[in-house]
């Protein structure tokens, strides 16, 4: 049996500010609304069945133009490291 060979993702060239981006995977809308994330991905993701997960939305003129996926505890880490030392200052003022 031959077993087809997943074609590589295209990566932003390096040198524009964005080299760690690359195209992951395509998925498809179902007709709930609902996408499958590719389990390979998910692997190197470390997403889990339960999960949580935030979507944040990055806006334009009024139209969507990008969506990230992250999952809530590394949402909460990152704010906390952002608003950690402004509330402490607060708290000590």
């Amino acid at each position: 049996m031959t077993r087809k060979r997943k074609a590589e993702a295209p990566r932003v060239p390096a040198g524009t500010g964005a080299g760690c981006c690359r195209v992951a995977s395509m998925v498809t809308v179902d007709h709930r609304g609902q996408m499958v994330l590719p389990k390979d991905l998910r692997d190197r993701a470390g997403i889990r069945a339960g999960d949580k997960m935030v979507l944040v939305s990055w806006e334009r003129d009024g139209q969507v133009h990008c969506l990230f996926l992250l999952k809530a505890e590394k949402l909460t880490a990152m704010l906390g490291d952002l608003l950690g030392p402004v509330l402490r200052g607060a708290t000590t003022a």
